[in-house]
């Protein structure tokens, strides 16, 4: 009895300690994913340096920690998937986790929206929201043709008494935009009747005479020219943007102050430091995420929620080439896409200027000098994609196309390169991959660089409860991964157990004789005729 209730003690001793500290089982890669990839870092430019460099897709992520100086992050580099076996368990040391929008990625369109409640009363947020994304989806069919509705939009709410808070996530079919710069200055163009208005309050408040900047009331029997119709219906129905401060000055509901480079955007299901206000799928959200074999729908939301989560096959890439703060959208916006390539981009170089200078050397041969029309960078593949103009020769039909151009695709994961074809023949043709020759890759994401790294960028480690703490000493290896391969035996109070066990197999192991096979296969035989 007494036996008893000492096994019944070690138990329940056990299963405390397991409240204490939940287990969560290695992360272990599908035969069809890569294999995972864990590695923190205390500057934001070394993380995305590795990312670029992994063989492996590899993302970054900003870590807020508790108890830190404001402000101060840590960057992770992993996978999606990683991310999201690890984001749902360790649910303290992650729940402050924000996207990285790498510099040059192809992303959805996306909004933070906020207000703060006790100075706006009388505003009704959700009808803003879905008036929000009635207007966007007016504008991106009357711009690009792009036909989308409330069903295409992730509509996530971090709100709180004092404030109202939403991010938009536009998961449109088959396109998504060159970068969040020209994503800013798509938003900044459609919203830019709303600034006017902003503007010209500003300037009334503050006293200064604004009658001169604005277009004369029509007369008795004279007609409004039509653009001052346009202006003033479009200025009226934007009247719901318009949102007061905490400090009673006029603002508006959507922040502009997020299309900035390498931007950090907060995560489904994290919250700011210091807050309790995690980011979960709103209850007017209408948009529902389509879920692969074997995945959970919070995953599903999870993914659709990534701003830089974009595939290379099929995106037909927006582009807006305006100035940011211009007064009317008259300059044309330029778009693409991977089956039509029209227009020059004006962007023609890349953040990697080496690999540049790469394609340029590959389609400026024969007296041909072909160019590059445009780029763009797919993050969640780590591709850079060339259109090129004036060199149209095609691996396919081993010739020159006569019309139409062809792709140059840098796959910086396993530093190659191949041709693909806008040819409608040659859609799904894809060359041969070749390595670089007779011009390097960046330093930045080379693996050789990568190795060279200081030992204090290698100081944050994240152990077995998914506690992130600075490594104890400067020779120690951090580590890759959260689970280590074995757990000492004095955590399960087993040693001496163990012990004794081994000692008994040893001591069997050195006094027994050889079995020989014939008696292995007679009781082998024995065994199937029973």
């Amino acid at each position: 009895m007494r036996k008893w209730e000492e096994r019944l003690k070690r138990v329940e001793q056990r299963a405390q300690s397991f409240q204490l500290c939940p287990l969560t089982t290695r992360y272990k890669p599908r035969l069809c994913q890569p294999s995972s990839t864990w590695k923190l870092f205390p500057r934001q430019s070394l993380a995305i340096g590795f990312a670029q460099s992994c063989k492996e897709a590899a993302h970054v992520f900003a870590l807020e920690k508790e108890n830190t100086t404001l402000g101060q992050r840590i960057y992770l580099v992993t996978s999606y998937s990683e991310l999201w076996h690890y984001y749902r368990t360790y649910t303290q040391s992650l729940m402050h986790c924000y996207e990285v929008i790498p510099e040059g990625a192809v992303c959805k369109l996306y909004f933070d929206l906020e207000f703060h409640k006790p100075s706006n009363k009388e505003a009704d947020g959700e009808a803003m929201v879905f008036s929000l994304i009635q207007y966007v989806c007016d504008n991106l069919l009357e711009v690009y043709g792009i036909t989308c509705s409330v069903k295409n939009v992730l509509n996530l709410d971090s709100s709180t008494e004092d404030k109202f808070s939403r991010h938009l996530i536009f998961n449109l079919q088959n396109a998504a935009f060159k970068d969040n710069i020209h994503v800013g200055r798509f938003v900044h163009a459609i919203l830019q009747p709303a600034l006017n208005t902003l503007k010209r309050d500003s300037d009334s408040d503050s006293g200064n005479s604004v009658a001169d900047k604005r277009v004369p009331p029509a007369e008795a029997g004279e007609t409004e020219r039509p653009q001052t119709k346009r202006r003033k219906r479009e200025e009226k129905d934007l009247s719901f943007l318009q949102v007061r401060n905490k400090d009673g000055r006029n603002g508006l509901f959507v922040d502009l102050g997020v299309y900035t480079k390498n931007r950090n955007f907060r995560l489904y299901k994290s919250s700011k430091v210091g807050k309790n206000a995690a980011f979960t799928v709103a209850d007017d959200n209408q948009f529902t995420a389509k879920a692969e074999k074997g995945m959970s729908a919070e995953e599903s939301i999870f993914l659709a929620s990534l701003i830089c989560n974009v595939s290379f096959t099929g995106q037909r890439i927006l582009m807006w080439e305006g100035p940011e703060t211009q007064e009317s959208k008259t300059s044309k916006p330029q778009h693409t896409s991977a089956t039509n390539s029209e227009s020059l981009s004006g962007c023609q170089s890349s953040p990697h200027q080496e690999v540049d200078a790469f394609v340029l050397h590959v389609v400026q041969k024969d007296g041909i000098q072909g160019s590059i029309r445009r780029w763009n960078y797919f993050a969640a593949e780590q591709l850079l994609v060339y259109d090129i103009a004036r060199y149209r020769w095609c691996e396919n039909v081993r010739r020159f196309h006569q019309s139409n151009n062809i792709m140059i695709v840098v796959d910086l994961k396993d530093e190659v390169w191949y041709q693909k074809c806008h040819d409608p023949d040659c859609r799904n043709f894809r060359s041969s991959s070749f390595p670089f020759t007779g011009c390097p890759l960046p330093q930045e994401i080379c693996i050789s660089y990568i190795m060279k790294l200081d030992e204090e960028d290698q100081m944050y480690v994240m152990d077995d409860s998914g506690n992130i703490e600075p490594s104890q000493t400067v020779n120690q290896v951090p580590r890759s991964t959260v689970c280590p391969e074995e757990r000492a035996a004095d955590v399960w109070g087993d040693a001496q157990d163990d012990q004794d066990y081994l000692k008994s197999l040893d001591d069997f192991e050195q006094s027994s004789a050889e079995i020989s096979d014939q008696l292995l296969l007679g009781c082998m035989a024995e065994f199937e005729s029973d």
